[in-house]
């Protein structure tokens, strides 16, 4: 018998499968079994296609799919979960498939008789399938750094977390949907001038000082990004507890605002936690509280 050469390439995969699935099937077996596969036909298999991967295979209801690039899983698992809100809008609340689904990137050894994927990097990316919230998507860190989310999504930080199975912690992140420009609510009928300073400090005493200008503002449709990382923020905030993008600060009328960006520690506002999206207006005095950062907000 000859032993074929094995075979490794780059991929990024998406992982998927049904939360409940085995209650569900005790409740209604057949049903369950049809709902199933109609939403690989009419569901997956499209979203898959339309994105540029192929489906590895199915075994039960978990799913297994490769794509070229991070980018592309990432776009295709959040085209999956919109697609099947639609798709579950149609049955039963007792009916509806909540999938979690997972993406990560990384090195995998190819069956060179049916192009079938194995390794590490698989077994990985069904473990962060499982940490996904249902109906929701994971991904990995190294899909996380590969991929720039557009208008709409953002990444919320969930946390490490040790594996089964899996020697290093994995770093886990959220694919969230975001609100294109939460805090812009309204514009002021003439320019605003001036702008708002933050001063403040962290429960070490470590002390802390943004300046906003108006003009910023009001030239940035979408609002200002408020956050961690530099290179995707236009406001820096260096601090453990800060998440990349954290924030959006944006104006409504002449008042400046800011909004939750799905962040791990939260926003408050003297006081008040504030839900994710929903823009609170911030006040001459206003305590903000971002992570573990107060600031006292003053107009200049």
């Amino acid at each position: 018998m000859v032993t074929q050469p094995t075979t490794r390439r780059l991929a990024a995969m998406l992982h998927a499968d049904v939360a409940g699935f085995t209650r569900m099937m005790e409740g209604a077996q057949t049903m369950t079994f049809r709902h199933l596969k109609a939403a690989q036909i009419n569901v997956w298999r499209p979203a898959i296609e339309t994105g540029g991967g192929r489906l590895v295979g199915t075994a039960g209801d978990a799913m297994l799919a490769e794509f070229s690039s991070a980018l592309a899983a990432v776009r295709t698992a959040i085209d999956i979960q919109d697609r099947m809100g639609q798709f579950n809008a149609a049955l039963d609340a007792g009916q509806r498939m909540l999938f979690r689904v997972g993406v990560h990137l990384g090195e995998v050894i190819v069956d060179p008789e049916d192009d079938n994927i194995f390794g590490e990097s698989v077994n990985l990316c069904a473990r962060i399938q499982a940490l996904a919230e249902p109906g929701g998507v994971a991904v990995s860190r190294t899909v996380r750094d590969m991929v720039e989310l557009g208008p709409g999504h953002a990444f919320a930080e969930g946390g490490t977390h040790q594996v089964k199975n899996v020697s290093r912690p994995v770093e886990l992140f959220h694919v969230r949907s975001v609100a294109v420009a939460p805090p812009v609510a309204t514009r002021a009928a003439h320019p605003v001038r001036g702008g708002w300073r933050l001063e403040g400090a962290d429960s070490s005493g470590n002390q802390f000082r943004l300046e906003i200008a108006a003009a910023a503002l009001t030239a940035a449709s979408g609002g200002l990004v408020l956050g961690r990382a530099a290179d995707q923020c236009d406001l820096c905030l260096s601090h453990p507890t800060v998440s990349r993008r954290h924030a959006c600060l944006g104006l409504r009328g002449e008042t400046l605002s800011v909004a939750d960006l799905g962040s791990t520690n939260g926003i408050s506002v003297d006081g008040r936690l504030l839900p994710d999206d929903q823009p609170v207006d911030l006040a001459d005095g206003s305590r903000l509280r971002v992570g573990d950062v107060e600031f006292v907000v003053r107009r200049t």
